[in-house]
């Protein structure tokens, strides 16, 4: 069975974005780019919520087509266009989008369906709305969250209170030179 995997980069304090939605106190650099990339490209799969889907679908599409294009926005660019998008949207209907599966009801049925199918771990990417509704559904099977040496004092939550316990078991853990620290949960079975 197919695994999601949640995709975060966090604050010490557990925020995944500011209380606007910013995200720039988040570290990124080619050291972070180069190992997230090795895992990425083991992945045929990509779960986004709306609004995070439509910024992905904004940028990736064409960035490797950009004059100034890095090797990461190259290959991420690559790797997007090739991947399986599920996008989680009460908003968004169905429609030409390629290699695109909209999912706006019954989210644990059709969730559940795409993870009997043939393929690797589906990656929910950011996406702090979604991440809540998997959650609140235990629908999620892991933690791949990146702790960056910050401290926000209030933003949006990874966790937001009210989840059931959960059980989390430590995989592997990873220290970059820029103070970043990755961490690779499962989720526990009761």
């Amino acid at each position: 069975m197919r695994k999601i995997i949640s995709f975060m980069h966090i604050s010490l304090d557990g925020f995944v974005a500011g209380p606007k939605g910013e995200m720039n106190w988040i570290t990124v650099n080619e050291e972070l780019f180069d190992h997230v990339e090795k895992r990425i490209n083991g992945t045929d799969a990509a779960l986004y919520g709306r609004i995070t889907y439509q910024m992905m679908e904004g940028y990736w599409t064409t960035a490797a087509d950009e004059p100034d294009a890095s090797k990461h926005d190259i290959n991420h660019s690559k790797w997007y266009k090739q991947a399986h998008k599920i996008v989680l949207s009460e908003t968004m209907k169905a429609s030409d989008l390629p290699n695109t599966t909209i999912i706006s009801d019954k989210i644990a049925d059709k969730i559940n369906e795409i993870k009997q199918q043939p393929g690797s771990e589906i990656l929910l990417f950011g996406s702090p709305t979604a991440t809540h509704a998997l959650i609140e559904q235990n629908l999620i099977d892991g933690y791949w969250l990146f702790v960056n040496p910050v401290v926000l004092g209030q933003g949006i939550p990874l966790f937001k209170g009210g989840e059931n316990k959960t059980k989390l078991k430590l995989v592997s853990t990873h220290q970059f030179n820029s103070g970043v620290t990755e961490l690779n949960y499962a989720v526990e079975g009761e």
